[in-house]
């Protein structure tokens, strides 16, 4: 039986100890999960993403004979095929107990959520002798001071003494956003190779205000897979449901004002630019869309959508949560279908 410890697993990504098996990356950190998924396939695919082939458990779920047939199919140049399964779930546990001890060569490696110790398909691939289970947790204080440090290091720059604690109280115990704002760091530091514990106030927002942005343009652009992913992080994090509420309704009350301006002749980008503060540049192309998605009708029925559920989440606090998740779903879909 192989089941690594978490603190076990950054040193097996660094080198892992088999060639081919089922590998499963699992836990409450979704980032972190992507992201040890794709260290894998970058691995065992030596970065030629031709040879990897990515299924969601829907697609085998209505193909179940497509996951053994993908393991024992090669490629034209002779490589083993990786395969890369997303939302990976116990119903995947019988094609596995066919592969799990003669995998043929083949890589596969699964993503799923925080799975119970019992769970069908980790005990499958703990117990699996070409079987690797990979445990993704938040980030502790050392965990998260360590990847500052070697990114920064890895980048050639160097951070001011004050500047890992300051990253430290800022970020939050969510892996994607963490490397979304360390990325934003190593590119404002790429020339001059230096950074102050200002350069990090200035620029990291707090991760609170960046889910919340996520939440409104996954709902505002119809991804109903970003804006489940964003309201489970923030709803992780003890963010309120009528907080999200709130935030939705200012979200569609402002694209409505600046609607009124692109009917008015200007451009979504004209309009943009002309804010103070102006958003976030890395916002400018989901505003942009929306803009182009939603008319004033529209965004007139979204308001009160948003107006009633905030009504009703307070009338009746325990479902807060249920009405916040079905009326930014329906806003979602309306985005989705225009």
């Amino acid at each position: 039986m192989t089941a690594l410890k978490a603190h076990e697993v950054a040193r097996f990504l660094n080198k892992p100890d088999l060639k081919e098996g089922i590998f499963l990356a699992y836990g409450p950190d979704a980032g972190l999960v992507r992201e040890t998924a794709q260290r894998l396939v970058k691995h065992f695919s030596a970065g030629d993403p031709g040879n990897v082939t990515v299924l969601d458990q829907g697609e085998i779920d209505a193909d179940p004979s497509r996951l053994a047939m993908e393991a024992k199919t090669t490629s034209l140049f002779g490589q083993n095929p990786v395969i890369r399964v997303r939302n990976a779930s116990k119903s995947l546990v019988m094609t596995l107990t066919d592969l799990k001890d003669d995998p043929g060569g083949a890589v596969i490696v699964l993503e799923a959520g925080n799975l119970a110790p019992r769970d069908a398909l980790r005990s499958l691939v703990e117990a699996a002798r070409l079987g690797r289970a990979l445990p993704c947790y938040a980030d502790s204080e050392e965990t998260l001071a360590a990847l500052i440090r070697e990114t920064f290091s890895k980048a050639g720059i160097a951070a001011d003494g004050d500047v890992v604690p300051a990253l430290r109280d800022i970020l939050g115990n969510d892996r994607e956003v963490t490397r979304r704002e360390l990325e934003k760091l190593v590119l404002f530091a790429q020339e001059t190779k230096v950074l102050t514990r200002n350069d990090v106030l200035l620029l990291c927002a707090d991760n609170a205000a960046l889910v919340l942005d996520e939440i409104v343009d996954a709902a505002g652009t119809g991804h109903a897979d970003r804006l489940d992913d964003a309201l489970n992080r923030a709803l992780t994090a003890n963010i309120n449901p009528q907080q999200l509420l709130a935030t939705a309704l200012n979200h569609f009350s402002r694209l409505r004002q600046w609607r009124t301006q692109v009917d008015a002749g200007r451009s979504p980008r004209e309009v943009l630019d002309a804010q103070r503060p102006k958003p976030h540049f890395s916002r400018s192309p989901a505003l942009e869309q929306q803009l182009r998605l939603w008319s004033d009708d529209a965004l007139a029925v979204a308001g009160e959508r948003l107006q009633g559920a905030t009504s009703e989440s307070r009338k009746r606090a325990t479902l807060a949560e249920a009405t916040t998740r079905r009326t930014l779903l329906a806003l979602c879909m309306m985005a989705a279908e225009r």
